[in-house]
């Protein structure tokens, strides 16, 4: 198992509010996360950088033994009970969240937990699936056929979100299991990517586009070059 990661505040924004995190465990699978926070300048970056450090804090103190999805929603849950807590007792922080992608990877299957719009996709030499589902005002547009996909990319509302770590004290993130096989790639990534480079580019610098451990650098080159509106995070990961 291998892992390589960046992330970018982008062509526009002033500050990095995504934070990742990702290691490979004593056991050999990886863990790896991403996160984009919300809720002004400073209140963003608090969320996220909290998020991400609690989840591996929590996840890492947990026992090997315990099921993958409970260790990585007990990790999940602590970090949201604390961005909630910090968001309702800091002035500054009121309103504050962060999204959410985080992936288990093993030998056999990734266990996969999202809250929010960044996303998690599965990639080989046969193509290109996004696992996770987004948490958004224009996927429950698509879901009930009043947007096209394509549409949706371009929807003024496309960043709104209707779920994210800290916005209540109880989390209700989804989680899926992803078959791996040798090869496989799953990449992680913040809206700031997938809003500007479509899938079909991301399949093909995964698969095609040169070095592995360059990959993410060139898929941030590529959002760099489109403008990059905002922060952008890639993490890949190969099984």
């Amino acid at each position: 198992m291998q892992v390589w990661g960046v992330t970018d505040r982008g062509a526009v924004r002033q500050q990095n509010q995504d934070t990742y995190a990702a290691k490979v465990l004593e056991d050999g699978r990886v863990i790896a996360l991403v996160c984009d926070g919300m809720g002004g300048a400073r209140a963003g970056n608090v969320a996220s950088t909290m998020a991400v450090e609690l989840f591996m804090e929590h996840f890492q103190k947990a026992s090997p033994q315990d099921a993958e999805e409970e260790r990585m929603g007990c990790a999940a849950s602590v970090a949201n009970q604390a961005i909630f807590q910090r968001s309702v007792q800091d002035p500054d922080c009121a309103g504050m969240g962060t999204t959410m992608v985080a992936a288990l990877a093993g030998r056999l299957e990734a266990v996969i937990l999202n809250e929010g719009d960044s996303r998690a996709y599965h990639i080989n030499s046969e193509g290109i699936v996004l696992v996770t589902r987004d948490h958004s005002l224009v996927e429950d547009l698509v879901e009930r056929g009043e947007l096209t996909r394509e549409q949706a990319r371009t929807h003024p509302h496309k960043n709104l979100i209707t779920r994210a770590l800290g916005a209540e004290p109880i989390l209700m993130a989804d989680c899926f299991r992803q078959p791996l096989a040798e090869g496989d790639y799953l990449l992680l990534c913040s809206d700031g990517l997938s809003n500007v480079v479509n899938e079909q580019e991301m399949l093909y610098e995964v698969i095609h586009g040169g070095a592995e451990e360059e990959c993410c650098q060139r898929l941030l080159d590529i959002a760099l070059s489109r403008g990059a509106p905002d922060n952008v995070t890639a993490v890949l990961v190969k099984r």
